[in-house]
């Protein structure tokens, strides 16, 4: 059976409002009290009731908003010339000049402020104020300071969002700024609205950024000119290479062009000493180190491809992913490698297979740095996969003299102390900073400090050896300040670092000397004895038939049985 219930409306009424009107209070049920349920009722005697004496009080919390502070200044160049007088006009202010210098009371004033002058200046001199009576005795009382480390600043990268700090550079005038190279290194990075800029800082205003630089690719490094501080050398991330004058602005004075330049990201880009103070070489994990000239930059003058088999073939090269050069050899610079191997090169040599003068197979993975010590130029330090280890030039084809222990977490980036030749800090991907001094612990660091949670990829150290900026993989930038005792030179600390590497250097040659001693025994033993060579390759066939059948004869059960 089928129910229906049709509803039936005029089209008109449709959707009209309704209309309501006020009608009186009616009442529709009414429930009368019963007496007898009141018999039922079981009053609560005693009555528990909770009554808190304190008063009640709210928490409320209140965040102030971040202030933003602007450092602003005024750099004074040239004033107190009259308004007729154009100071850019060198004509009117000689004329100028003269016409004072010829007044009787510019001569009275000079003689009368003379004598002032001359007053304060031997009075100066008499007596020297910042003398030091005691420096002996600081000396000593900084010895038996526990090593520290302390947070001055912390710079961050702007842009959102966030990229790899992947180096650091600081200003060769007083360090009083630093330029921080900001590009994301990740395989496949699919991030939109990725930033190119990297920055320069002015230490003494971290929070905005002095100079902009504004590229065409990412930058992965940078590094200042250390003659003319207004160059900024930079290497980017589609294998350009690109340099700027500070005077001129964030836009790139000139760069090479794409069908020129390396055909990987360029992870090291250093200046040479040259007398036009124009020249500087890159390399790159494409295989090439490449010479270039600021002023011309179209191409490279000069090529090398890092084939360790000294065939200069571009298929058989290793890929550089670290550069290092040292102003005290100004023809020798050495190469990292992808492949663990670290290439001793001289640009002097006329060939370019020649120009690849020594091998040093260094570490399983890449070896993300190396650098020579700034006291001792045959000694460089390298770091890769879970250690670091130190190398001298004087052994050709031998392992490393001396080495840190193996960590848990890899090893990014290393550097030396600019001021103590035993001295260096690593930075590991835990985000841990290790401070090591050879010269009193080698097994242990003298200091390891947390830095961050996040990976430190890079490291500088100021000139003076106090203050170390750590780079890492958030963009973040973080300076500290360690104790004097880790960045003061003691007496005789100098002399006992090279004994310390002469010795280490001849226990390494005594034990590769009784290697190679080993090796010719075991060959001549092979020689004397040619049947017993031939009897152990017979030994080994009859043991590989003997396996086989063993097996066919488990085969055969196995099928026998099913």
């Amino acid at each position: 059976m089928e129910i229906k219930y049709e509803y039936s409306r005029k089209r008109s009424e449709f959707g009209r409002p309704c209309s309501f009107s006020d009608l009186l209070a009616e009442v529709t049920v009414d429930i009368r009290p019963d007496p007898s349920l009141a018999e039922d009722f079981i009053p609560q005697d005693p009555v528990d009731f909770g009554v808190q004496e304190g008063p009640v009080m709210a928490l409320h919390e209140v965040n102030t908003e971040r202030a933003q502070v602007s450092i602003q200044g005024v750099n004074h160049v040239e004033g107190g010339w009259p308004k007729h007088v154009d100071h850019k006009n060198p004509e009117l202010t000689t004329r100028y000049r003269e016409e004072v210098e010829r007044e009787e009371v510019y001569t009275k004033t000079v003689q009368r402020l003379g004598f002032v002058m001359e007053h304060y200046i031997r009075q100066n001199n008499t007596i020297d104020i910042y003398e030091e009576y005691f420096g002996e005795e600081e000396e000593e009382e900084d010895e038996d300071e526990h090593p520290s480390a302390n947070t001055i600043n912390v710079v961050r990268d702007p842009n959102t969002p966030w990229r790899m700090a992947t180096h650091l550079s600081w200003h060769p005038d007083g360090n009083r700024a630093m330029a921080v190279a900001y590009c994301s290194l990740d395989f496949q990075d699919s991030r939109r609205d990725l930033s190119f800029d990297s920055y320069i800082w002015d230490l003494e205003k971290p929070y905005t950024p002095e100079l902009t630089l504004k590229p065409s690719s990412p930058v992965v490094t940078l590094e200042y000119h250390s003659k003319d501080w207004h160059h900024v050398l930079g290497g980017c991330y589609n294998g350009q290479i690109v340099y700027w004058d500070t005077r001129k602005g964030g836009l790139p004075v000139e760069m090479t062009p794409v069908e020129f330049s390396h055909r990987d990201p360029v992870y090291g880009a250093c200046w040479l000493p040259s007398r036009t103070g124009t020249e500087c070489f890159s390399g790159s994990t494409d295989g090439q180190v490449l010479w270039w000239d600021i002023r011309k930059m179209s191409q490279p003058s000069e090529k090398l491809v890092l084939d360790i088999t000294r065939q200069d073939q571009l298929k058989d090269a290793l890929g550089a992913i670290s550069l290092d050069f040292a102003h005290i050899l100004p023809t020798k610079f050495l190469v990292g490698t992808e492949q663990g191997i670290i290439i001793s090169c001289n640009r002097d040599a006329k060939t370019p297979p020649e120009k690849i003068a020594n091998i040093f197979r260094s570490h399983i993975g890449a070896v993300y740095r190396v650098t020579r010590n700034p006291f001792f130029p045959k000694v460089f330090l390298s770091v890769g996969d879970w250690t670091a280890r130190i190398w001298t030039e004087e052994l050709m084809d031998s392992s490393s003299i001396m080495e840190t222990k193996y960590h848990t977490s890899y090893l990014l980036d290393v550097c030396w102390s600019p001021v103590k030749p035993a001295v260096f800090f690593t930075a590991r991907s835990d985000g841990v900073l290790d401070i090591w001094d050879f010269l009193y612990h080698q097994k242990e660091p003298s200091l390891s400090l947390k830095v961050s949670n996040d990976p430190l990829l890079s490291l500088s150290a100021q000139d003076n050896g106090r203050i170390v900026a750590c780079g890492t993989k958030q963009g973040t930038v973080t300076l500290l300040e360690i104790s004097p005792g880790l960045c003061t030179l003691r007496k005789n600390e100098k002399t006992l670092t090279s004994t310390m590497f002469e010795r280490e250097a001849r226990r390494e040659k005594v034990l590769q000397d009784k290697y190679r001693e080993r090796l010719v025994r075991e060959q001549e033993r092979l020689r004397a004895r040619p049947e017993e060579q031939e009897d152990a390759q017979e030994l080994f066939k009859q043991a590989r038939a003997d396996f086989l059948s063993s097996i066919k004869a488990e085969q055969r059960r196995r099928g026998l049985g099913e």
